[in-house]
């Protein structure tokens, strides 16, 4: 066995201070010690076995602009120990209990252990014993543009201002009527290094919700206001008790972010799921009903990852279950650099924790430009892509405190649009620290743009970026 123990900004000081204080630490501080831990060996995890990173480059990026006070708690721990061997990282963080443990699994990416799980668990951790097909991806057709004004706005984007001050890119791809016109990298990445998703990976989510619809396990349908909808009751088995108002939740109530549980103010603050090795089951459906379901819009990462979960329960089998998303939808349409992470319990954690190209990606767009269909082959059903880019009663706010303008929500995409000066139709993916999928079907265009801008700072203008492409296509005469 071969081990590398691994420095990822470790402040020896720091640690030895918070060690040798831990006997005497409340049970909160120890809560926080866990969840930095199993932030870090999580994205260590994530970066070395999905991404082929070193812990060097983690710390640069990864690690990097995050909260100051989770910064702080991933400097006070000890360094990251990698067993290339196993494919786990451990990282300790109290003397009386186990480390905190992420260990890889091909396909699944890593997931991580409970809080004082005998690190031996990881070998019995769910697999995805996907079926193969020896065709390989056909590369997306390349015609890689020298428009000045076209090259202009892809090179802005890294210039860390045009686009918000302090911002962070490290890729941008364009691609127009099905051709890569566009693509560029930072320094240290490139087509087959992975990025974590953040909530890009909710769109991944509703397309693989999609795929099922096509497989028949869920029905898409028209309300009598002319709505499309999923309205299969989620059905999960936590709602189904006698007299559980929460047993009323429709699939599409969870995917239009309408469910009426209560959740954090943000809802977006899923740690123990994230981070604290819970399990879904025992975080993301325990909610307690405080609204009707459709009536308010309230974004929430345990909508998502509900909606998964009843895709599990509703196939009913498990190895079918992980297989699926692969089979059915990421490799028919060349995905294969994309990691879906599951909980230690085997369900997908969807709402946040994917890992994938900006290439992979690029294909998701392209997906939805052709109205789900890959090859000549029905990968998502019709009307599908017309149902995740229309707008429910139940939306968000039309504008930030600020005065500036907030997209609307369809399911599992945001709107964008004629509120932001593009063109009517055009909606995206976006992600925690600057990841955005723009697809604008006026113009048969998707781009593609990752990062790693500051946790709670600057926003990166996707608007802006792609109102400067397409007025790049204009000028060159598309």
């Amino acid at each position: 066995m071969r081990k590398i123990i691994a420095r990822v900004s470790v402040i020896a000081g720091l640690w030895a201070s918070a060690a040798a204080q831990s006997p005497t630490l409340s049970s909160a501080d120890l809560a926080g010690l866990s969840l930095a831990a199993g932030y870090k060996a999580a994205f260590t995890c994530s970066g070395v076995f999905n991404a082929g990173r070193t812990p060097e480059q983690l710390d640069g990026d990864e690690f990097a602009r995050v909260y100051p006070n989770l910064r702080e708690a991933l400097d006070a721990l000890p360094a990251a120990e990698i067993d290339e061997e196993k494919k786990t990282v451990s990282v300790a963080f109290d003397r009386r209990q186990p480390p905190r443990v992420a260990a890889w699994r091909p396909h699944l990416g890593c997931a991580q252990l409970p809080t004082g799980a005998d690190p031996e668990m990881a070998a019995r951790l769910p697999q995805a014993k996907v079926r193969m097909t020896r065709d390989l991806p056909r590369p997306l057709p390349r015609a890689l543009s020298e428009d000045g004004a076209l090259v202009k706005a892809v090179g802005d984007a890294f210039d860390r201002k045009t686009y918000g001050e302090g911002t962070e890119t490290t890729a941008v791809l364009v691609l127009k009527d099905g051709e890569v016109i566009a693509e560029r990298y930072r320094e240290g990445f490139g087509p087959d290094v992975s990025q974590r998703t953040w909530s890009v990976a909710k769109s991944i989510a509703a397309t693989v919700i999609g795929a099922a619809v096509e497989e028949g396990l869920f029905e898409l349908s028209e309300d009598d206001a002319g709505l499309l909808r999923v309205a299969d009751r989620a059905g999960l088995d936590a709602w189904s008790g006698s007299g559980d108002p929460r047993g009323e939740i429709t699939l599409d109530n969870l995917l239009r972010m309408a469910s009426g549980l209560d959740s954090t103010p943000a809802g977006n603050r899923t740690d123990d799921v994230y981070f604290g090795g819970g399990r879904v089951v025992d975080h993301a459906i325990t909610r307690r009903k405080v609204a009707a379901p459709g009536e308010n819009w309230r974004y929430a990462n345990n909508d998502t990852m509900a909606a998964v979960r009843a895709l599990r329960e509703r196939m009913d089998d498990d190895k079918a279950f992980r297989r699926f998303p692969f089979e059915r939808v990421l490799h028919p349409i060349g995905m294969r650099n994309t990691y879906l992470e599951t909980d230690w319990n085997g369900d997908f954690v969807l709402s946040s924790q994917v890992w994938t190209t900006a290439p992979d990606l690029v294909r998701l767009g392209l997906l939805y430009l052709n109205d789900g269909v890959w090859n000549g082959r029905r990968i998502l059903p019709e009307r599908w892509v017309e149902y995740v880019s229309s707008p429910h009663p139940a939306q968000p706010l039309a504008a930030r405190a600020n005065g500036e303008p907030r997209p609307g929500y369809g399911a599992q995409f945001w709107l964008y649009g004629e509120r932001f000066k593009l063109p009517a139709g055009s909606y995206a993916a976006r992600g925690n620290r600057g990841q955005h999928v723009m697809i604008i079907p006026e113009r048969n265009v998707v781009i593609v743009r990752r990062g790693f801008d500051e946790v709670g700072g600057t926003r990166f203008d996707i608007a802006a970026l792609s109102r400067d492409v397409l007025a790049a296509l204009d000028g060159a005469g598309e």
